[in-house]
């Protein structure tokens, strides 16, 4: 019953926030106090030796709403029950001054069960259903404000999510048509099944991919990620790290391990054209991302190019590929939730948004700007932080594989590499040259809540850098179905 109540309680809490009118400090207390006891309740999964499935829902004997957690479902469990305490206690001092506040902690909360849903699914129907009612949670954090930028962007999201859905539904139908089933199955339902459904199935992967690869943003359905940073700072910083674009990430994983199987995928079409999809996005979101000028646009466009590093790993369909993947999924959610936490830091206090409006900022806000420049590096994969160790792990498992698809592959993590050390570097400078111009605004000291938030995640950067012994182990044996 572990795992209804670590979904059914922020979804709960959330729903009844509204109807409670709670004071600012109140509702403050309640949120963090959900959070953390949701967390808590995946902490006790975490660590059960084995989780049984639970079924819920029974249609008929083919489609049942079932929940479970397995090795590739505790990775993502354990990433938000991590993060979204500390993006809770950090939105509690940046939406002080928002309106609608009973409506944006609802909504935020309710992700989190969501997001944990996808995370414990036990087969592909229940996963997306919890995918798409992820979409219904997250609109609205996208639309708060009601500026004509935040509407845009909410119907932008909206359009590619609903196109997404209809894709992934083929995908499942192929699934449920020829596996009888839609469970999880370590090596996918398929491993014996005869040649001439094979082609059948490769198609049916590739609607799946397309559909999971809206929220993972690979070219060309990533329209909407780089709009949808208008949201709240929290908002996006989840939106990049774990709620919504990691969904679609480790969705691919599952229907590529786990329902269709890599024994009809590999060396196939279904395998090479979104392996050179990943690759050209790798090139595109990062040479975007150096054009870009507005700092959380320039973090979005190298989230795009970032999730398709993991896509990248996990489209190798070897279990070395699939490690690297995860590992640089959990990585990637540490470093960039860090990013996009300070940046929303010099947006909320000095009120700027142009990367040019950094400068000489380092003297004026010594913590957020060392933060900053500590996972600016950590992106670029500047040895030893952890950027690299993923990087590094990604690039080994290309060369190991072998192929002209997986070589392109490496020259297009080269290429990134390159681009990402300049566009984070150029605003990592500019935090310690020159001065603030006269006239700027005046800096807002910052609030216990922020300087936690960000020695935290600080700190986390830094020990995942010189301590990732056990979790690469973890994630080494998930990625072969041992864990």
């Amino acid at each position: 019953m572990i795992l209804v109540a670590a979904i059914a309680l922020p979804l709960i809490a959330g729903a009844l926030l509204p109807a409670l009118r709670l004071k600012q400090g109140a509702r403050l207390a309640y949120m963090l106090g959900v959070t953390l006891v949701t967390s808590a309740l995946v902490g006790v999964l975490l660590f059960s030796p084995e989780v049984e499935r639970l079924d819920l829902i029974r249609f008929n004997e083919f489609l049942v709403v079932s929940l479970h957690l397995d090795g590739m479902g505790k990775v993502f469990a354990a990433l938000a029950a991590f993060l979204w305490p500390l993006a809770t206690l950090y939105a509690s001092e940046y939406m002080q001054l928002h309106r609608n506040q009973e409506s944006f902690f609802a909504f935020y909360t309710m992700s989190y069960g969501i997001t944990l849903g996808v995370a414990m699914s036990a087969n592909l129907l229940t996963l997306y259903i919890f995918y798409e009612m992820m979409t219904l949670s997250t609109l609205p954090l996208v639309l708060h404000g009601g500026s004509p930028r935040a509407i845009s962007a909410g119907l932008k999201y909206l359009y590619y999510s609903l196109g997404g859905a209809a894709f992934a539904f083929m995908g499942m139908v192929y699934v449920l048509y020829f596996g009888g089933t839609t469970d999880f199955q370590w090596g996918g339902l398929f491993q014996h099944i005869a040649r001439p459904h094979t082609a059948q199935l490769q198609l049916g992967y590739l609607f799946c991919f397309l559909g999971f690869g809206v929220k993972a943003a690979v070219f060309p359905v990533h329209g909407w990620l780089v709009p949808a940073s208008v949201a709240p700072t929290p908002v996006t910083a989840l939106l990049h790290a774990v709620a919504v674009v990691k969904a679609g990430v480790f969705s691919v994983m599952r229907a590529t391990y786990f329902s269709f199987g890599v024994s009809i995928l590999a060396g196939s079409y279904a395998q090479y054209i979104p392996l050179a999809l990943a690759a050209f996005t790798i090139v595109y979101g990062s040479t975007m991302a150096l054009k870009e000028k507005h700092l959380k646009r320039r973090l979005a466009y190298s989230t795009i190019a970032n999730l398709s590093y993991i896509l990248f790993g996990v489209l190798l369909m070897t279990p070395a590929g699939l490690a690297a993947g995860l590992l640089h999924m959990v990585f990637h959610a540490l470093i960039k939730i860090t990013l996009f936490l300070a940046a929303g830091a010099y947006m909320e206090k000095c009120h700027l948004e142009s990367i040019q409006d950094l400068r000489g900022l380092g003297k004026n806000m010594p913590l957020t700007s060392l933060v900053f420049v500590i996972g600016g590096l950590a992106l670029t994969g500047i040895p030893p932080l952890l950027g690299f160790v993923s990087k590094w792990a990604l690039a080994s498992s290309a060369v190991a594989q072998g192929g002209l698809l997986p070589y392109l592959g490496l020259a297009a993590l080269i290429i990134s590499a390159i681009l990402t050390g300049t566009y984070m570097m150029v605003p990592s400078f500019m935090l310690y040259t020159g001065k603030r111009p006269p006239g700027a605004p005046e800096i807002t000291p910052m609030g216990l809540p922020f300087q936690l938030t960000l020695i935290v995640l600080g700190l986390s950067l830094l020990v995942f850098s010189f301590w990732n012994g056990p979790l690469i182990d973890f994630l080494t044996r998930a990625a072969s179905g041992l864990a």
